[in-house]
């Protein structure tokens, strides 16, 4: 149904990239604070508690309108090189916050109104600036492969 409508893969591949959108953004809000940035006189728990209800509130978005794209055109998508790069990079930028919040966020409270954060903690927020630019890139790359 999605693949053959008129507008259902449009609208939901725009809701798509608008949840990625938020995800990230609200991400690099908190990564370039840890940079040191922007917001340099607000804590990092601060700057979290405030943008958390977002990150996961687009990343169900993302999540659910992923699925329904992929569903619509999955063997396509399979053999896509483009499309698997796409998952590699969603997968190691899923390590990426799992290792940061298991280990250099367990000390936040020693570090978080520093106005430049410890090197791991910058070395996270590169890797996930990074990570999150590749999905991007090889998302829009899908369409070319």
């Amino acid at each position: 149904m999605i693949r053959e409508s008129d507008y259902a893969f449009s609208v939901i591949e725009s809701v798509h990239v608008l949840a990625v959108t938020l995800l990230v953004g609200t991400i690099a809000i908190l990564d370039l604070r840890m940079l040191g940035l922007v917001l340099r006189s607000i804590s990092i728990t601060r700057i979290a508690r405030s943008v958390f209800p977002l990150t996961w509130s687009g990343f169900v978005v993302m999540f659910l309108s992923g699925f329904l794209l992929f569903w619509a055109e999955a063997a396509k998508n399979y053999t896509n090189p483009a499309f698997r790069i796409k998952l590699i990079l969603l997968a190691l930028v899923g390590l990426n916050p799992l290792i940061f919040h298991t280990t250099v966020y367990r000390r936040v409270h020693e570090w978080e109104v520093l106005a430049i954060s410890p090197w791991r903690a910058r070395i996270a927020a590169i890797a996930s600036l990074t990570l999150w630019s590749g999905v991007i890139i090889a998302g829009r790359a899908i369409a070319y492969f």
